[in-house]
């Protein structure tokens, strides 16, 4: 190919290209005062004198632009019907190459004459593509087969055509922002050079073949499809079986023989979710033409053409499975994670328009005549994502129109959308309707599902999290969860600190049901009240600091909160559980569950409640209400938001950055644990006793349904991210255990986590930076950066660039960090468990101290404190024996595996077992609810 044809192909391009932009910026000037059905016809002239031009163009230069228009011919969903009618004729043969070329390709390839291969060569071809021609042919010895070979010279062609489409798509991309199709010309100058060595396609095919017939016949997931044999195969000839079938394009063949396209089209569909989500190898090129269907009934697809073929790691694999099943399920959080797993990376935190844009992958197909009103349809969607980007970044609509959301799209995920895409064409096509979500689920769940087995305690050590042991106690642990098994165990963290050190670090099992990925040291599992132990922690540094009394009246402080007959209620009231607020909100909750994510209308609405009883009067449990009365106190005492005194008060002086959170900020969903119920567990749960202390909105026969349906809200995004400082508290057991070892210390901060423990605590940014917003101008080496910095709802901070991690906050955090103490009040102790001097401000022998539930020993006596949540995980401290541990899961149960936990390593380092966690001993609220048999 020398230097003149090169020239001249690329003027081509570029003269056609600049020809179609400029008429239809012509037309959309010229339409603006055309009315009705004028206006249509107008439109309608264009899309046929510019697809006659395309296709000019493409039938000339051949090559890669042939590819480019079977791809497009297929879009009928998107697409105007002057481009399909039009560009579907690339389907068919192009005009073939002479006999001649062909047989001196194949007598050099193969290195014998044509009468030694074959005993007969039908010289007229079956087909002519872009880069092959198609022959039948009968081998010597009586096979048939077909002859693919490759057309002189296309390689260079097809090198060149790629850098003639990149340059398009540059260009493109500069003159009209929002229509950046780099990532995926970048992905098929990656790709598409493999087509053209068949020794490479031959390979490719028998993996697929190999790949679909391992199934058992009988297996859900089977799939009914034919692939052509390799018989022979070098750089430019490949010799396959000879399949009688009927192209797709052959619609009065198939009504012949009786063919049922819906039933086709779904059967291909099924093929590529096998090849997607269970083999992670698959044909990234399924238009029409690579397809024929025998025959003989029950008319099976016939795959074909396996060049550009696609291989996919294990964990983009479980990505892409997850991406779809987070779509399928409108599951946030899922949805995100799958992101991150990918590499893809967005610029603004807008999920809900992600999760729309999702969806459209994975949208139902349409039938071609449906085509307009689905065009218009995608276009509606656009401008309200486009409305919501404008009010996320107050970008002007100029400005929105010209900007990127995207920050990186992974290579690998290039080809699975365009096999999408593709996949939606042809059922187009066809004219047929497809259920892309029933039918590749399956797939999908059995990728997650069958991870889940292959990597569980009896087949395989990866069920523990890599990491050193470093105790006799922690071996032992890791053989008890190893015996406790997946049945009981879905993902679980223990943690340890003795005498300051870290003595058990270890993390099992799996991030969720249908999240395969491991529990690390620094997963992040929701711990329902669990966190109102941190949330108590913070209301007694503000204490200790002097902005607070216990006897404090809140209205003090919070002065709108003193109506309706709490003006005497005072903040030990709330620590110890007997402000009589125990209903605040109980049904205002019940009836939507979602109110709890607004913090400041919680705030309002607790402000304005009526106590059922007088304050101190009795001690009855502050399920969710508690949360907001102490997150009401700490930011009036404060005058600060609640995250901010979090940081100040415990995350930077302990250094526990990125592992433990009030409600979570955008950009950690990928470290998230999900949970589900022990559904063994959930019959017993109707067996409890009557629990005396639980409020009246909240009873037995209430119970079963409550607990089986708190995991699907609390896995939600918008209860991940609201502030619920009762009960939605995300945290890992290594920074738990270090919360309560500081506790347990008086406030004295503990050396150093372990340095065996990766990643290393505190490593993470606290609160990750999202990109750039960065507008896109015409003038090139010129940039102009828009940072978005207004506040979200949940009180975070979107900026634009990447910061230190101690910088959220004000300027006494970096103060923090030089500190070896949280706590200056001796008696702290004290005042946790409601002892000593503090014994006048909680209820007589009551379950709770300030803020905490008190454990006594087998002896009868106060030496722990801390606090446990609903479904099992829990963190406390013996001030005795200077111990402290947590345990954080996410399969919700009755609480034997914490139980067990517990048992076995305060027996091991002869340590006084709580009664929270023995058999016999007096549980609190939250255990009582998790309550079964040791």
């Amino acid at each position: 190919m020398g230097l003149g044809n090169i020239i001249t192909r690329r003027l081509k391009v570029f003269a056609i290209a600049l020809i179609i932009y400029v008429d239809y910026k012509a037309v959309q000037k010229r339409v603006q005062w055309a009315k009705g059905s004028k206006k249509n016809t107008i439109w309608e002239k264009t899309h046929e004198r510019n697809a006659r031009r395309v296709l000019n163009l493409m039938i000339e230069l051949e090559g890669l632009w042939v590819k480019l228009g079977q791809y497009l011919s297929t879009r009928a969903d998107v697409l105007p019907e002057a481009y399909i009618s039009v560009l579907k004729q690339l389907q068919d043969s192009l005009p073939p190459r002479s006999l001649k070329e062909v047989c001196r390709t194949i007598e050099k390839e193969l290195g014998k004459s044509m009468k030694d291969l074959f005993s007969g060569f039908i010289h007229t071809p079956l087909a002519t593509a872009s880069i092959a021609q198609v022959h039948r042919a009968t081998m010597q010895d009586g096979r048939e087969v077909v002859v693919k070979v490759q057309h002189d010279g296309v390689k260079e062609i097809i090198l060149e055509d790629l850098k003639n489409a990149k340059s398009i798509v540059n260009w493109i991309a500069w003159a009209e922002p929002q229509y950046d199709f780099n990532p995926m010309i970048d992905e098929w100058c990656k790709e598409a050079p493999k087509e053209l060595d068949f020794n490479h396609e031959a390979e490719n095919t028998r993996t697929v073949a190999r790949n679909l017939s391992q199934s058992n016949s009988s297996d859900s997931n089977y799939v009914h499809v034919m692939i052509p044999e390799v018989i022979l195969s070098t750089e430019k000839v490949l010799i396959l079986e000879y399949m009688d079938g009927i192209r797709l394009n052959d619609n009065e063949s198939l009504v012949a023989h009786g063919v049922d396209k819906e039933k086709l089209v779904e059967e291909i569909t099924r093929a590529y979710a096998h090849q997607i989500y269970i083999d992670g190898f698959f044909n990234g090129d399924p238009h029409p033409g690579n397809f024929l269907v025998s025959k003989v009934p029950p008319h099976h697809p016939i795959l074909l053409d396996f060049g550009l073929t696609k291989s996919i790691s294990s964990s983009m694999k479980q990505a892409l499975a997850k991406m779809f099943l987070a779509s399928a399920e409108g599951d946030l959080v899922a949805l995100l994670a799958a992101f991150s797993q990918m590499g893809l990376k967005l610029r603004v935190d807008m999920p809900q328009q992600a999760l729309e844009m999702a969806k459209i992958f994975f949208r139902n197909s349409t039938p071609a005549k449906e085509a307009t009103e689905n065009i218009k349809a995608l276009q509606d969607q656009r401008e309200r994502n486009m409305k919501a980007l404008r009010e996320k970044t107050k970008l002007n609509e100029k400005e929105a129109q010209r900007f990127n959301p995207v920050d990186a799209f992974p290579s690998d995920a290039i080809i699975f959308t365009r096999v999408l895409n593709l996949l939606r064409g042809l059922s187009s096509t066809l004219n047929v309707r497809i259920v892309y979500l029933e039918i590749m689920r399956p797939f999908a769940e059995s990728t997650l599902q069958g991870t889940m087995m292959m990597h569980g305690p009896a087949t395989s050590s990866q069920w523990i999290y890599d990491s050193p042991i470093h105790s006799d106690a922690e071996a032992r642990l890791r053989k008890l969860l190893h015996d406790i098994g997946t049945d009981k165990i879905l993902g679980i963290q223990v943690c340890a600190y003795k005498d300051g050190k870290v003595i058990i670090d270890t993390a099992a099992g799996r991030l969720g049901k249908y999240d395969p990925r491991p529990v690390q040291p620094d997963s992040l599992f929701p711990v329902f009240s669990v966190t109102k132990g941190i949330t108590a922690g913070l209301v007694h540094w503000l204490v200790d600091k002097g902005k607070l009394r216990f006897e404090e009246t809140i209205a003090n402080i919070w002065p709108k909160f003193g109506n309706n007959k709490k003006d005497l209620i005072q903040v030990n009231h709330v620590l110890n559980h007997t402000s009589g607020l125990h209903n605040a909100m109980g049904d205002a909750t019940k009836d939507d569950p979602l109110l709890m994510c607004y913090w400041e209308e919680s705030l309002n609405r607790i402000s304005k409640s009526t106590p059922d009883t007088e304050p101190g009067s009795v001690q009855l449990y502050h399920y969710l209400s508690f949360g907001w009365l102490c997150g009401g106190i700490i930011e009036h005492a404060s005058g600060k938001k609640i995250q901010q005194v979090l940081e100040e008060a415990i995350i930077h002086p302990l250094n526990i950055e990125g592992e433990m959170y009030i409600g979570i900020p955008p950009g950690i969903e990928s470290r998230l644990a999900t949970l589900t119920v022990d559904m063994d567990d959930i019959e017993k749960v109707m067996q409890q006793r009557q629990n005396a202390d639980m409020p009246a909105n909240l009873t037995r026969s209430d119970l079963a349904q409550i607990v089986a349906g708190v995991p699907v809200i609390f896995n939600t995004l918008n209860i991940r991210r609201a502030i619920i400082p009762a009960a939605n508290g995300h945290c890992s057991a290594r920074a738990l255990a270090r919360y309560y070892a500081a506790l347990g210390a008086a406030g004295q901060i503990p050396p150093p986590h372990s340095s065996n423990s990766k990643p290393s605590l505190g490593s993470h940014v606290h609160i990750p930076k999202l990109p750039s917003i960065t507008v896109s101008k015409k003038k090139k080496g010129t940039n102009n950066t828009t940072s978005a910095q207004k506040p979200n709802s949940k009180g975070y901070t979107l900026v634009s660039s990447h910061t230190n991690k101690h910088e959220h906050g004000d300027s006494d955090n970096n103060i923090q960090q030089k500190v070896t103490k949280i706590f200056e009040n001796q008696k702290i102790h004290d005042a946790f468990m409601g002892t000593g001097d503090f014994s006048g401000l909680i209820y007589p022998e009551g379950k709770f101290g300030l803020g905490f539930r008190r454990y006594r020993n087998t002896d009868g006596n106060l030496t722990s404190f801390g606090h446990s949540g609903l479904g099992g995980s829990t963190g406390f401290c013996d001030v005795e024996n200077n111990f402290a541990m947590a345990v954080t899961v996410n399969k919700m149960s009755l609480g034997g595996v914490t139980r067990s936990v517990v048992q076995l390593v305060c027996a091991e380092l002869g340590i006084p077992l709580p009664d929270e966690f023995s058999s016999s001993g007096e549980k609190g609220p939250d255990m009582q609810l998790t309550l079964g048999p040791s």
